[in-house]
C-alpha cells in the first residue's frame, strides 16, 4: 500500500507532465490563431543535388571602337557609338573600357543604311515617315584576332511630317537618334545572351577551319 504522501507525490508528477504537454499546445495554437506562423529560412534540401553556382568569372573587357558611317547621314558615328558604349555598359554583360586599356573582346561595326520610307501620304503632299537604320557589327577577340560574333541589326522610328520644314529636319533628326538607340539596345541583348550561353567561348575556343 502507498502511503498518502507517495501518493501525493506521484499525483503531483501526473500532472506536471499533463501541463508540460498541453502547454506548448496551447502556446502553438494560440500563435496560430493571433497570425503567427514559423518558418524555415535557408534554401532547404536539393532534388538531385546542390544547385549549380553561378559564374565567378570575371566580365570580358570589351572595347567599342567608332563606327563607320556608310549612309548619307552625316555625322552619326560618334552619336551611334556612344549609344552602343552606353547600352553595353548598362546590359551587355561586359566591361567597357577605352581603347588605351587591354581589352579581351573589340567591336567594330559600320553603319550600312540610314532609309526614309514614307507612312502615310495625302494627294499633295506627304503626312508620315519612319526611319530605318540598319548596323553591322562584329566582336573579335583580342588575343587571337578572331571574330567571335557578328550581328546585322535594323532600327525604326516614326515621325509626323508638318509644313514647317525646318520643324521636320528636327523631327527626323530625332527618330534618326531614337532609331540608334534601340540598335544599340538590340545589340547589348544579343551579346548578353551570347555571353550567358556561353557562345563566345566557344568561338573562342574552336579551331580555325583548315583549307583544302
Amino acid at each position: 500500500m502507498l502511503s498518502a504522501a507517495s501518493r501525493n507525490q506521484e499525483g503531483r508528477r501526473s500532472c506536471l507532465f499533463i501541463l508540460s504537454t498541453l502547454v506548448p499546445a496551447l502556446i502553438a495554437s494560440t500563435l496560430t490563431a493571433c497570425g503567427y506562423q514559423f518558418r524555415v529560412e535557408g534554401a532547404g534540401p536539393t532534388i538531385g543535388g546542390a544547385s549549380t553556382p553561378s559564374s565567378q568569372e570575371p566580365p570580358p573587357r570589351l572595347v567599342i571602337r567608332t563606327l563607320i558611317n556608310g549612309s548619307f547621314e552625316p555625322n552619326l558615328e560618334t552619336r551611334y557609338t556612344n549609344y552602343l558604349r552606353e547600352e553595353f555598359s548598362a546590359g551587355s554583360g561586359a566591361q567597357v573600357v577605352p581603347e588605351s586599356e587591354a581589352a579581351d573582346l573589340v567591336l567594330t561595326g559600320q553603319i550600312l543604311s540610314v532609309i526614309l520610307p514614307t507612312l502615310s501620304f495625302s494627294r499633295t503632299a506627304t503626312l508620315e515617315s519612319r526611319t530605318e537604320v540598319v548596323v553591322l557589327v562584329r566582336v573579335e577577340d583580342a588575343r587571337l584576332r578572331k571574330v567571335v560574333w557578328s550581328q546585322v541589326v535594323k532600327g525604326a522610328s516614326e515621325f509626323f511630317i508638318t509644313s514647317d520644314l525646318q520643324f521636320n529636319r528636327a523631327l527626323q533628326n530625332r527618330a534618326i537618334e531614337q532609331a540608334g538607340r534601340f540598335v544599340a539596345a538590340d545589340l547589348a541583348a544579343r551579346f548578353l545572351l551570347q555571353l550567358e550561353t556561353g557562345a563566345l567561348t566557344k568561338q573562342v575556343s574552336a579551331p580555325d577551319p583548315v583549307s583544302r
